[in-house]
């Protein structure tokens, strides 16, 4: 069987959005941790329904978004940072380091023990990048605080909580490199990615062969409000250097490109003995949802480029990583989650007979 993992988030019920809106934003009021507890449940529940061999908790309890559950509403982060421009017009900012040190508020693996407890599937969890947050220091610099300082907490921060998501059963654990593909974007000569690239590699330097087996990293041009900030790139810009990551798994978006087969082909001339290759099959922003017998196809192309033995599936994207998108419904992200499972088995049956 061709293994099979999704990416992370799913869309938030409506009643646990419209109660943190009508609650002023506060996702901490203990008021609301029914809500969230019913939230998990529920999307565990129907993960488990898909058949999916690998689940998450859908990022519920990872409110605002993906990139700052670790530091959102503490108070030495101001709003006012990284602008992420989409190309429907709008825009998304990260938070902003102002004063020293630099320290998690929230770890993954906390959401991973909550999870667990509701399901014996295992349970994979997605973390943010150290790139990523590489981007809260403020390019003017904090006074008694250098960049170096800021870098060493950063690891520290980083490794930590991988390491116990590791330690407490983690299926896996997914390192969200959205930034990848925007970094060659913003600067196209690469020095920019060539540093991410870099930062991650020395995070990853901590972990031991073993330890990287369980780790992967997840890219994609982004992904809210249907919209995306950097598929405009090309992929050949961003996958050699993408592929130097010491990692053992790769979640690349794939179904929502234009041409595949070029990026499938980059991807065959840069894949090392090792790495496994999770394709995008269903794309999370495309209203139309998936039968499994377009997933199998687009399965069964990318073994033409990749050695089964180092191919896998995934979904382009996490479905709505913003807390308040409300694009796409959970039943239309488990219906595309589902059609994912089916139709990798479907080409799972067609390979083992070829």
């Amino acid at each position: 069987m061709i293994p099979t993992e999704p990416v992370g988030s799913i869309p938030r019920p409506p009643e646990l959005i419209e109660a943190v809106a009508a609650n002023g934003g506060n996702a901490d009021d203990p008021a609301l941790e029914p809500l969230f507890k019913a939230a998990i449940r529920d999307t565990i529940s129907r993960f488990e329904a898909t058949g999916s061999p690998v689940i998450t908790d859908g990022e519920q309890r990872k409110y605002h978004n993906f990139y700052d559950y670790c530091v959102h509403g503490l108070p030495n982060m101001a709003p006012d940072g990284f602008k992420i421009p989409f190309a429907a017009g709008h825009t998304r900012r990260m938070p902003r380091l102002t004063t020293a040190p630099f320290r998690y508020k929230e770890y993954g693996d906390h959401y991973l023990e909550v999870a667990k407890s509701y399901t014996k599937i295992p349970v994979k969890q997605a973390v943010i990048s150290p790139s990523a947050l590489s981007l809260l220091y403020p390019v003017e610099g904090i006074p008694g605080y250098t960049r170096d300082q800021f870098i060493d907490d950063l690891m520290t921060e980083h490794v930590g909580e991988v390491r116990r998501c590791l330690e407490k059963g983690a299926h896996a654990v997914q390192l969200d490199f959205t930034e990848g593909r925007l970094a060659v974007k913003l600067d196209p000569t690469g020095t920019l990615l060539a540093s991410f690239i870099d930062l991650n590699n020395l995070a990853l330097s901590r972990f031991s062969a073993e330890e990287r087996k369980r780790i992967g990293v997840h890219t994609c041009p982004g992904g809210d409000r249907d919209s995306t900030h950097s598929a405009d790139v090309g992929y050949d810009e961003l996958l050699p250097s993408l592929l130097r990551l010491n990692v053992t798994n790769f979640y690349v978006a794939l179904a929502g490109e234009k041409d595949r087969k070029r990026v499938l082909k980059v991807i065959r001339e840069h894949l090392s003995p090792g790495q496994r290759i999770f394709v995008g099959v269903v794309s999370p922003i495309d209203p139309h949802v998936d039968t499994p017998e377009e997933v199998r196809d687009r399965v069964l192309e990318a073994a033409e480029y990749i050695p089964l033995d180092q191919l896998g599936t995934t979904d382009d994207c996490g479905f709505s990583p913003f807390s308040d998108d409300t694009s796409t419904s959970r039943d239309k992200a488990f219906a595309k989650i589902a059609a994912r499972v089916k139709g990798t088995a479907l080409a799972s049956e067609v390979l083992g007979r070829s």
